[in-house]
């Protein structure tokens, strides 16, 4: 007996579709339950944040970078600001370097706390949900001692950081980290170990390693994908290169990998905090920034590993006070291109688990 083809069916998913992750939008294409095609739409959240950095002064646009992945913001502060600091010869103090290392690290954690529990949600693993947002509450309040906020922790500052942390924060640092391995073993047992959520990303979405590359895949995504790259490493900014940890590589360029990979980064940014912890010097968290600043005629590009891959600013000074181009290369808005290449055969709700271990925030995707 032979199977006659169906007719095709396109679906739409989004942007208001629970399991987006944001405004994202995807026209999916069926043979049967077959993908045949995929169709990403994007700009539903598009806010021209490029330009707006050329209307405003160098540091009056730093609030507006909490707003890229906005679930990690103390990256997209570095990011920018250390673009700014390269752009205008500003020598950073070592204290102020070390808080923006526990900062990031401490975000990277957050972040990947959402994208496992965000995982979970999207095959209604409801359960390991809850824990991974218990736990991330306790990094949000280490935020807000410092910076009074809990998302946008717009803590740094050309030339330094905002304010030193409270007395207050150091315990309650050192009392998470000693809770984190207890996290990441419920994590593995209620989640990763689960045979059913074994079954829905093992062997499903893969991204083989030339694929990963010829894309300009960065981040976990293209780690999972036995791609040993961090900048961190690789190209190591700020004082990262005192720093003793290692960079997780999976080879699998499955969706498991890609979901796993995020547990064993976890592990790797505490390593980094109790380093920066136990060395942090005192001293002033401020260089002397002119208040008028006006960097040198002259460009820069500048790139962070944040939680999701390469965020990169580029920066065109002509001498005034206000960047005269601004152009940011979001890891998201490159990952994103990938998922109609490894969604292809797959069903539905393989698509909607391939679509959530590429950790969409549409933020630094409609820039």
């Amino acid at each position: 007996m032979t199977l006659e083809r169906t007719e095709e069916l396109a679906l739409n998913l989004g942007p208001q579709h629970p399991s987006m992750h944001g405004v994202f939008r995807m026209i999916a294409h069926f043979d049967g339950e077959i993908i045949t095609k995929i169709e990403p739409k994007i700009g539903y959240l598009h806010r021209g944040l490029e330009k707006l950095a050329e209307s405003r002064t160098y540091a009056q646009f730093i609030p507006y970078t909490d707003r890229l992945d906005y679930l990690a913001s103390p990256h997209n502060n570095m990011g920018y600001v250390q673009a700014v600091e390269k752009l205008a010869g500003i020598q950073v103090p070592e204290r102020a370097e070390y808080l923006r290392v526990i900062f990031a690290e401490l975000a990277r954690i957050a972040s990947h706390l959402v994208f496992i529990g965000s995982l979970a949600l999207d095959m209604a693993g409801w359960t390991a949900w809850g824990y991974c947002f218990r736990d991330r509450e306790r990094i949000l309040d280490l935020f807000e001692m410092t910076a009074g906020s809990r998302l946008t922790v717009n803590a740094m500052r050309i030339g330094g950081f905002s304010q030193d942390v409270p007395d207050e924060f150091w315990p309650a640092l050192k009392s998470f980290l000693d809770d984190l391995p207890e996290m990441l073993e419920e994590y593995q047992g209620i989640f990763y170990g689960n045979e059913i959520a074994m079954g829905r990303m093992k062997s499903v979405g893969i991204l083989p390693k030339e694929l990963a590359e010829n894309f300009s895949t960065t981040g976990p995504v293209l780690r999972a994908s036995g791609v040993k790259h961090d900048l961190r490493k690789d190209a190591p900014y700020g004082i990262y290169d005192r720093f003793d940890f290692e960079v997780p590589v999976l080879n699998g360029c499955d969706s498991y990998d890609r979901g796993l990979i995020r547990l064993l980064e976890i592990k790797e940014s505490a390593k980094i905090i109790r380093q920066a912890m136990r060395d942090i010097p005192e001293g002033p968290i401020m260089a002397k920034v002119p208040k008028v600043l006006k960097p040198p005629v002259g460009e820069v590009y500048h790139a962070v590993e944040n939680p999701k891959g390469e965020l990169g600013f580029y920066l065109v000074s002509d001498g005034s006070t206000k960047p005269a181009r601004c152009r940011i290369r979001s890891a998201t808005f490159i990952n994103l291109q990938l998922l109609p290449a490894i969604s292809i055969g797959w069903k539905i709700q393989d698509v909607i688990a391939i679509f959530a271990t590429l950790d969409a925030v549409l933020g630094e995707v409609d820039k």
